[in-house]
């Protein structure tokens, strides 16, 4: 799999929380923007009229919990990504534990391998190649560190036996069955490459790499066939890449092509030929080269295939002798643009599902396999397993994974078009024949930053609005990846008004097209898409009624002003550099959620916020919450008699510990959910039959 250098620095530190699961060949789940919060006093007026506030929710809330309680466990059993096929046996997660079963005694014979249930949140396994030993990590509970417990894993009936722990792991890869390569994380940043020797009779991490650059960010990754260990550099704009040969593990890394400004590049291999995804086609977009092993620098690069411009890829896999893109077209639908490497010329493309919204690798199950294993899913289809026969070109779908039955509902990918004339694409989900939407409540997503695409995963939650007559509308603006790289760099740094153009553009266009009304239209985001939100909100207030924000990061300027925050200057080429050159600070001035509030009428907001998140400072947050709350009384002019204007909801659900990616204990996250839920439902006043005691 590779994983482009937009997303590596947003790699979360924990598995998603709706179908909770270990992940596919990397085991990890894709967050977005990273922060840290500094020690801030919280105004008490604003946290005891934010409590009053939940207050009048508190019976739907209570109500809406069992519902997506129920909806979770509805969907508990969903197959996702949760299987590693071994060479003797199966591995899998359950509860917070890992099991292993033999291939071909069903489910017989299952041996308990690592117990973490009381420990903390699994996040990545990986498998040794010859099935020797097993590593994971595990976060603990509102907290980003994570260890690595290391296991010998002996025949059954000889228990797995643990080595050793390492704290404060990011990314680990093993290079054979006694060497592992990992990665620490030190405040926030991941920056040294560690090996580990199992055969030696009292193992000490080695030191192989070290980044001097406070703008590159480090990972440790495989290649499919598992022969190659690769260290990746990258910043938002540069990438480097060293790898490791996995015959010789303890070999120093070997640099395939030194670091040049603006150069991107990821490394597959197979045979003694890497294939290399570099921004080296036309206007800097992605091509697939191929360069020799024994001689991998850039003199060496021949072009092999070039996606169309404006295509969106997802993945790159080479299975066997040919090379699999996932892409989202111009048009918007998932692909496969399969190419054989023997004759390159003969590329074709894979059609899939029109449902499908997201796509995820699974790993291969033998290295000859001619199959190539995926997932499909959508915010309101929960992940269904396929199987793509290189031989036969034939689509197959897994009919004993097939899960619940898939919904009923229509899925429409329009686009709006920008002030500039830009076409901005839109996927949209409802149930409802198109021309009965104007009294539907909308809910609209967003995210618009690092390239990266809009998270349309599967969502218990989701899927309950979309059942009960909602509509839901991701809008895929610049700033995002869903185009190509020039799709984010026509949205970021000096050009972040541009995702705000996008986005209002999009409402816009759903309000012409019949759908919905501003009195029903609510927007969520998290992270750094709160800047789009945040901004929308100031300049355009009366297109939406609610908005719901988690974690949100609100104080652009005050944030890229201080360089003392550990990620501050590795965000620089996305927000840009506001103490060095004037102009650069004029323009993250101009879109600043926090520098822009005025007396207005705004939509009523929920912000969720966390005292455990290093990611998001939380003083921007709280200056952004108190001054929208002075802003709207002095919009009202201070009046609070009866028949007088009323001010919007701002509420600021603010959660003891916890960190920037949410709570992992599940009764934590409901809670979460269904407090989201009831604001949505209580601002617009809608009720649900179901909701009754």
């Amino acid at each position: 799999m590779i994983i482009f250098p937009c997303t590596l620095r947003f790699i979360a530190l924990s598995i998603g929380r709706s179908v909770p699961s270990l992940r596919g060949k990397h085991w990890s789940f894709c967050q977005t923007r990273s922060r840290r919060s500094g020690s801030a006093g919280v105004s008490s007026y604003l946290l005891e009229t934010s409590k009053q506030q939940l207050q009048k929710y508190r019976d739907q809330e209570r109500c809406f919990k069992r519902e997506v309680r129920d909806a979770y466990q509805r969907f508990s059993e969903v197959p996702d990504n949760t299987v590693i096929q071994g060479r003797h046996h199966v591995y899998f997660e359950e509860g917070g534990n890992i099991y292993r079963m033999r291939i071909g005694q069903g489910g017989q014979d299952v041996q308990d391998i690592l117990d973490t249930s009381s420990g903390g949140c699994l996040q990545r396994v990986r498998l040794s190649p010859g099935e020797h030993a097993l590593a994971a990590t595990v976060k603990d509970s509102g907290s980003e560190e994570a260890k690595c417990l290391v296991l010998r894993l002996g025949d059954p009936p000889d228990p797995p036996r643990l080595l050793l722990q390492l704290d404060g792991v990011f990314s680990f890869e093993w290079a054979s069955d006694d060497v592992l390569f990992f990665t620490s994380m030190e405040d926030l940043r991941s920056c040294r490459v560690f090996r580990l020797d199992l055969r030696k009779p009292k193992p000490q991490a080695v030191l192989v790499y070290e980044e001097r650059d406070p703008e590159f960010f480090v990972e440790v990754s495989c290649t499919r066939d598992h022969n190659l260990v690769t260290l990746n550099c990258n910043n938002k704009s540069t990438s480097e890449v060293w790898l490791v040969e996995a015959d010789a593990p303890l070999a120093c890394p070997r640099l395939i092509q030194p670091r040049i400004s603006g150069l991107i590049y990821h490394v597959e291999h197979t045979g003694k030929q890497l294939y290399i995804l570099a921004n080296t086609a036309p206007g800097q977009e992605y091509q697939v080269l191929s360069a020799p092993l024994a001689s991998p620098g850039m003199e060496s690069w021949v072009p092999v295939f070039t996606p169309d411009v404006g295509t969106g890829l997802k993945d790159m896999e080479v299975v066997q002798d040919h090379c699999v893109l996932a892409v989202r077209t111009p048009a918007g639908p998932l692909g496969l643009q399969v190419v054989p490497l023997a004759d390159p010329s003969q590329v074709y493309t894979v059609q899939l599902p029109l449902w499908a919204c997201e796509f995820e690798s699974r790993p291969c199950l033998g290295l000859d396999s001619p199959a190539f294993q995926f997932s499909l899913s959508s915010p309101v289809q929960p992940p269904l397993q396929f199987s793509y026969c290189l031989r036969e070109r034939q689509l197959f779908v897994e009919e004993a994974t097939a899960g619940p039955p898939l919904l009923e509902h229509h899925t429409a990918r329009l686009e709006a078009r920008s002030q500039d004339g830009t076409l901005v694409p839109m996927t949209v989900f409802h149930r409802a024949p198109w021309g009965n939407l104007k009294g539907a409540p909308l809910l609209l997503h967003v995210y618009g930053a690092y390239g990266l695409h809009l998270n349309m995963a599967f969502c218990p939650e989701k899927r309950l609005l979309l059942e009960d007559g909602w509509v839901l509308a991701y809008c895929h603006v610049r700033g995002g990846g869903e185009h190509g790289l020039g799709w984010h760099q026509a949205g970021s740094f000096l050009q972040k008004h541009k995702g705000l153009e996008d986005l209002a553009s999009c409402i816009h266009h759903l309000y012409q097209l019949g759908v919905s009304q501003p009195a029903l239209a609510n927007l969520s985001t998290r992270s750094a898409g709160a800047v789009l939100a945040g901004a929308l909100c100031n300049q355009y207030p009366e297109l939406l009624r609610t908005v719901s924000l988690q974690a949100p990061f609100l104080d652009v300027l005050g944030t890229m002003q201080d360089p003392n925050l550990p990620l501050t200057i590795e965000d620089r080429g996305e927000w840009g550099d506001p103490l060095a050159d004037t102009h650069q600070r004029d323009t993250v001035a101009s879109y600043c959620p926090c520098h822009n509030i005025k007396p207005q009428r705004y939509p009523s907001m929920l912000i969720t916020a966390y005292e455990g998140d290093r990611r998001v400072p939380l003083e921007g947050v709280l200056r952004y919450a108190e001054r929208l709350v002075a802003a709207a009384h002095a919009d009202i002019g201070g009046a609070t008699t009866p028949g007088s204007k009323t001010p919007p909801s701002v509420i600021l659900d603010l959660q003891p510990g916890g960190d920037h990616f949410g709570p992992d204990d599940l009764e934590v996250s409901l809670n979460e959910t269904a407090r989201q839920l009831a604001f949505l439902y209580g601002e617009l006043g809608l009720d649900r039959g179901r909701h009754k005691d």
